[in-house]
């Protein structure tokens, strides 16, 4: 059990996709602007990556693997991957179709993007054996981006009534406040090794 915690406890804080290997930096920029939608693309991404996850295990284990075509398994898990997200786009555009339009292009692109399919490519090098520690680690991953981007979206609601010099307004500030995130993530590196 303390496996479990650790991983999942090292996948959000210590390993932090967004803050601490700076994947996923094109939805998390893009969709960052409020609150809801940066809640939206959070499940979004929780949701996918946790469902990829399981199935990109199976998928790796029990076919790959028997078979020796282990080489085909980045094309195999970008197919998986983009069969979650279809679902997820076709569910949205039915249940919530302003969180629908307000993700736009980004919803689609969560196939192409680096957190699901780098979180996919560890859990086949250091999980291959572990269901439960495969899913942990996603689903950590998952957190971790949604805690990212839930945290960049509410200083940058903030940081529209402030009175911010003409060279920063925009994407320069969001850069600097991520920068500011990361040195802050950088303060939990070390503290557990896996």
């Amino acid at each position: 059990m303390s496996m479990v915690f650790l991983v999942f406890m090292s996948s959000v804080f210590v390993n932090n996709f967004v803050l601490s290997q700076f994947l996923g930096l094109c939805p998390f920029f893009g969709v960052s602007r409020k609150i809801e939608t940066a809640v939206g693309m959070g499940a979004a991404v929780t949701f996918v990556l946790v469902l990829a996850a399981a199935a990109c295990f199976v998928v790796f284990n029990f076919v790959l693997m028997p078979l020796e075509i282990t080489f085909l398994s980045n094309i195999v898990f970008i197919l998986i991957i983009a069969s979650i997200v279809q679902l997820v786009e076709v569910y949205l555009k039915k249940a919530s179709p302003t969180l629908y339009r307000s993700l736009g292009i980004f919803l689609p692109l969560i196939t192409t993007n680096c957190i699901v399919i780098g979180a996919v490519i560890i859990n086949t090098d250091r999980f291959t054996e572990d269901f439960v520690l495969s899913i942990v680690h996603a689903a950590g991953a998952a957190i971790g981006f949604t805690l990212a981007i839930v945290l960049l979206a509410s200083i940058r609601e903030k940081i529209e009534y402030c009175n911010i010099p003409a060279p920063f307004k925009g994407f320069p500030i969001a850069l600097i406040s991520t920068g500011l995130m990361a040195i802050a993530f950088m303060g939990f590196s070390g503290l557990i090794s896996l």
